[in-house]
């Protein structure tokens, strides 16, 4: 299997967040979430994976250094999901292609999702669920409709499910992309799906979280740290009731972690400072009789 983690956007919504670091570098309970995709591709056998980047690539190519089996694509000027998709066709072979967000943390069966698209005969297969707050696909059984927002009582017997991030394409069907220039590759695949070519795996039972707005980046650590989804993650550090305290985090006299949050490596937290539903970042220094919840603490 080979396979794509789009890596390159600016994170607009995330800001001033991803001013300091790109989104797919954002810690999920102290672990880079690229790190993560990447170790679960590992696992999976990938061992042919690129990773585009953009923003803040030095950051990107500095985390794939553990990563000697991935290949960095750095991309000067931003080329759209299309136009990347493109590029890599240079460097992959014509088995089909995984394509994921870097900005998704999920538990969706991809080898199933691989395994779907081979037997289908379809030139791009999507994993999609019930997602109301992204339903936008229109999809009648197996095939992709359209991808043009539309309302539900405008798609007739058709069903609005939502695209994950993550899906499978024929290295082939990408060649008709324009080379090297900025390209959204759901313009493709509006084309595609107008000649039935687009189909669709349900994965409605994965776990699964776009961690695309403040909010959604701290709703994922609740799920995790307080057990309201079962899902096996660890992280790094100790718990501690619903928290994770990285091992060399310094806790001065009085400090309160309250509700549940996640504490990177080397925090510092002042004296008598109070801590709320927060993820602090690594190398971060709280001062004295802070009052912070439900925060991002960079």
């Amino acid at each position: 299997m080979q396979a794509i983690v789009l890596a390159a956007g600016f994170g607009t919504r995330l800001r001033p967040y991803t001013l300091i670091r790109p989104k797919p570098l954002f810690p999920v309970l102290n672990r880079p979430l690229l790190s993560v995709l990447l170790d679960r591709l590992g696992d999976l056998g990938c061992r042919r994976v690129v990773v585009n980047c953009h923003h803040l690539a030095g950051q990107v190519q500095q985390a794939l250094s553990c990563y000697p089996e991935a290949l960095c694509q750095f991309e000067p000027e931003i080329l759209g999901t299309g136009g990347s998709l493109r590029l890599a066709l240079a460097c992959l072979t014509s088995e089909p292609l995984l394509v994921m967000n870097g900005d998704i943390f999920h538990n969706v069966d991809i080898l199933d999702l691989y395994e779907h698209h081979r037997c289908s005969g379809n030139k791009v297969t999507l994993a999609v669920h019930d997602y109301p707050r992204f339903n936008t696909v229109a999809v009648a059984g197996e095939q992709v409709l359209s991808f043009k927002p539309v309302k539900q009582d405008q798609v007739g017997g058709a069903e609005l499910l939502a695209f994950t991030g993550i899906h499978v394409v024929e290295p082939e069907a990408l060649t008709q992309i324009p080379r090297k220039s900025f390209y959204h590759v759901i313009d493709l695949y509006q084309e595609l799906a107008g000649r039935g070519q687009v189909g669709i795996k349900r994965v409605d039972g994965a776990f699964w979280r776009d961690i695309g707005t403040p909010e959604d980046y701290l709703q994922l650590h609740r799920q995790l740290l307080t057990g309201s989804v079962d899902m096996d993650f660890a992280g790094k550090g100790n718990r501690q009731g619903n928290w994770l305290v990285a091992d060399d985090v310094r806790l001065a006299a009085g400090v309160e972690l309250r509700d549940w949050g996640c504490l990177g490596r080397g925090v510092h937290v002042g004296r008598g400072t109070i801590l709320s539903r927060c993820v602090v970042w690594d190398g971060a220094d709280i001062g004295v009789d802070r009052r912070i919840a439900d925060a991002v603490v960079p």
